[in-house]
């Protein structure tokens, strides 16, 4: 496995832990406030690396490294800010101050999806021998 695919896998792995114990806080505490986070957490943090980890080890041989650390670069950042600033909004409700920093925190990711596109594209049409 290409070392920026088990990167993808390692970050995936501490997020879907952090979503899990988050989730089950919130279950034993019958509190849902936290549930868009808990959901960004899992489905960004978790299964969005998990997915770039696969596709990085399944093409390892054609897959541009220096393009899969800056995917993994720019998504990791985004959700690594996303998380904190989108519970801040929810916890204060100050949209005015957390609400544009969890919006370029989603650009960033917004971001990083799509130097992953180039990849996913590049091996669509890549030469096959």
């Amino acid at each position: 496995m290409p070392r920026v695919a088990a990167a993808f896998f390692a970050l995936g792995v501490v997020f879907v832990i952090a979503g899990m114990c988050l989730g089950e806080y919130m279950g034993a505490n019958n509190n849902f406030q936290y549930a868009p986070v808990h959901a960004h957490i899992n489905l960004i943090g978790w299964v969005t690396l998990a997915l770039c980890g696969t596709f990085y080890t399944l093409t390892r041989d054609t897959y541009s490294p220096r393009l899969a650390w800056i995917t993994f670069g720019l998504i990791a950042t985004g959700v690594l800010v996303m998380i904190p600033t989108l519970t801040l909004l929810l916890k204060t409700g100050d949209s005015a101050t957390w609400g544009p920093l969890a919006g370029l925190a989603g650009g960033i990711v917004l971001l990083g999806m799509l130097t992953f596109a180039i990849s996913v594209f590049g091996e669509l049409v890549r030469e096959r021998p």
